[in-house]
């Protein structure tokens, strides 16, 4: 499977964040997100394993209890049903992969 970066709709989130759903099958799905200095990804939690790769730009993460400052390069790792959520410092882009695939996600 190819999936090419232009033919992918880019969906807005609203409040300086949005989100391209990249590749995905039954088992896993890579989501580009991008955000707006300033721009928030809630707490939340969910039944999924997640990495989060930091494309670009720096970011305050929650995970638990822990908050950390990440930037490019940095990888974080979520289990499911732990709390977890972002401030951006700097504009930036994040690349999620989720197992398994985030129905939600396509509806």
């Amino acid at each position: 499977m190819f999936i090419f970066h232009k033919e992918m709709s880019l969906e807005d989130l609203g409040n300086g964040v949005t989100r391209r759903i990249l590749a995905h099958d039954g088992k896993m799905m890579a989501v580009e997100v991008n955000f707006e200095e300033g721009a928030v990804g809630p707490l939340h939690n969910h039944p999924h394993e997640q990495l989060t790769y930091v494309l670009s730009g720096e970011f305050e993460f929650t995970i638990g209890e822990e908050k950390q400052i990440v930037t490019k390069g940095d990888t974080l790792y979520k289990k499911p049903g732990v709390m977890h959520g972002c401030v951006c410092l700097k504009p930036g882009t994040l690349l999620d992969t989720f197992t398994p695939v985030r129905e939600d996600f396509l509806k």
